[in-house]
């Protein structure tokens, strides 16, 4: 295993305002928000690996790797690789999980972020955000990592 560790934040969120504009066919709500970042925060801690595997290391019971956000977005990054690493993953889960704080959501954009500077695959801020979208629609906010008004389900900040 590489000696580069990082250790990354993932804030929670609050929405200090939120008006539902309308319901999509799909379920999501189409809504106007403002979200603000609070210091409370789990804290991501990733060391890259000198093999392809991606390996999460969390105290987290009851949800199957495979399903983690952490994981979905360490390897949706590195499928956007031409030669692939790998990484593990701890995460000191402070967030309480479905708690409306958007634990999962920042730690999937933690994901992306910095795996994006470790791997130095170059992808912007808005590819990231993209990228997040299809893990859930609070990744972008999280992956531009300030306070915004935002619109859509989420993604239009």
């Amino acid at each position: 295993m590489s000696t580069a560790t990082k250790t990354w934040p993932a804030p929670a969120k609050l929405n200090l305002f939120l008006h539902i504009t309308d319901r999509r066919e799909d379920g999501y709500h189409l809504l106007q928000t403002v979200f603000q970042f609070l210091d409370f925060c789990d804290q991501l801690r990733f060391s890259l690996r000198d093999d392809e595997r991606i390996v999460l290391e969390t105290d987290c019971a009851g949800i199957p790797p495979q399903e983690n956000l952490v994981v979905r977005a360490a390897l949706l990054l590195q499928s956007r690789l031409e030669q692939r690493r790998g990484v593990s993953i701890w995460i000191d889960k402070r967030l309480p999980m479905g708690g409306g704080l958007g634990g999962g959501s920042s730690d999937a954009a933690t994901t992306l972020v910095a795996l994006n500077r470790l791997w130095q695959t170059g992808l912007s801020t808005d590819e990231l955000a993209e990228l997040g979208l299809t893990l859930g629609a609070d990744v972008p906010i999280f992956v531009h990592g300030h306070a915004a008004w935002a619109e859509g389900v989420g993604e239009q900040i």
